[in-house]
């Protein structure tokens, strides 16, 4: 069969947008052409995908190859199509079997011997992934983040060849291991010495969600009170700590495990400028609004912030 399906997941923002990766091999000279709105990074894949191939003893095909990355008008960006791609061109050219891809989702970066390297925005395409009902792929460096989204069906692979092994069922692809969520303890208000109406202000605050406006001179404490607050709000439902972890996948920043359920607590300095505070760029990133969702935003010197 020269035609093969895979699916994989885009990155936009803190969704994570369903990618067709359609593979067709034809006759012609040997050539492998990508549509489907894809940027440089992606256009490279060619190389590595071939290198990767070739290393792990699979057939490179000397055909014309077409992939498509389909929706059309979505943008494509990052090696993170890498293992979809080379598994859609093995099955395209009998390697594999077709019909063994179409319960899975495919996540990865490939490296030129093979192995499997992570991407930013595991944990929202393991979110989708489960609700299309089926089962995501991913690297070894993204198992602790995809591991969070419990309803989830989250295997883990090292190689190409790995990947392959598992859905030729010559071998089992395991499962993610759940990581240990143990909460980091959290400044304590119980720190703070006197500041008796500062601390009363806080607790009202926090029990009411109100907005908090702390004034005095340089050294008597605003900043240790304010960081003091997230200890004060209680823990975020689940609904809540996928959303902060989601944000914080796609962030580049990373996500802690330990802070799993805690509320975020940003500072950005006072010469932050508009992009830093509410996101922006190509792609998208979120900015420290975004980063403080469910928890606390701090604005130090706030009369020094441009009013731009």
């Amino acid at each position: 069969m020269s035609l093969a399906l895979v699916h994989s997941r885009a990155r936009a923002g803190v969704d994570a947008p369903l990618v067709r990766v359609e593979v067709h091999l034809s006759g012609g000279l040997p050539a492998t052409q990508i549509v489907g709105l894809a940027e440089t990074s992606v256009r490279e894949s060619r190389e590595r995908v071939r290198a990767a191939l070739l290393c792990a003893r699979f057939d490179f095909p000397q055909r014309r190859i077409t992939l498509n990355l389909a929706p059309a008008d979505l943008p494509k960006e990052g090696g993170r199509y890498d293992l979809a791609i080379a598994l859609g061109i093995l099955a395209a050219s009998g390697q594999v079997d077709p019909q063994s891809l179409l319960q899975y989702e495919f996540l990865g970066e490939l490296g030129l011997t093979g192995e499997l390297r992570p991407v930013a925005g595991a944990l929202p395409a393991a979110i989708a992934a489960a609700e299309a009902g089926r089962i995501l792929v991913v690297p070894p460096g993204n198992a602790a983040e995809a591991a969070l989204a419990e309803h989830a069906d989250v295997r883990v692979a090292r190689t190409l060849l790995e990947c392959c092994a598992g859905l030729g069922n010559r071998r089992v692809l395991p499962p993610v291991e759940r990581v240990d969520t143990t909460p980091l303890p959290l400044p304590d208000l119980a720190d703070v010495r006197g500041q008796a109406h500062a601390r009363r202000a806080l607790e009202v605050a926090a029990a009411g969600g109100h907005h908090l406006l702390l004034i005095g001179s340089p050294g008597c404490g605003k900043t240790l009170l304010a960081s003091r607050l997230p200890s004060l709000l209680p823990d975020t439902e689940e609904t809540e700590a996928l959303q902060l972890a989601a944000i914080a996948s796609v962030s580049g920043e990373g996500l802690d495990p330990r802070r799993w359920r805690q509320r975020p607590f940003r500072a950005p300095h006072h010469s932050a400028s508009a992009a830093a505070l509410v996101g922006g760029g190509n792609p998208p990133c979120p900015g420290e609004i975004s980063l403080a969702h469910h928890g606390v935003l701090f604005l130090d010197e706030l009369v020094l912030r441009s009013s731009s």
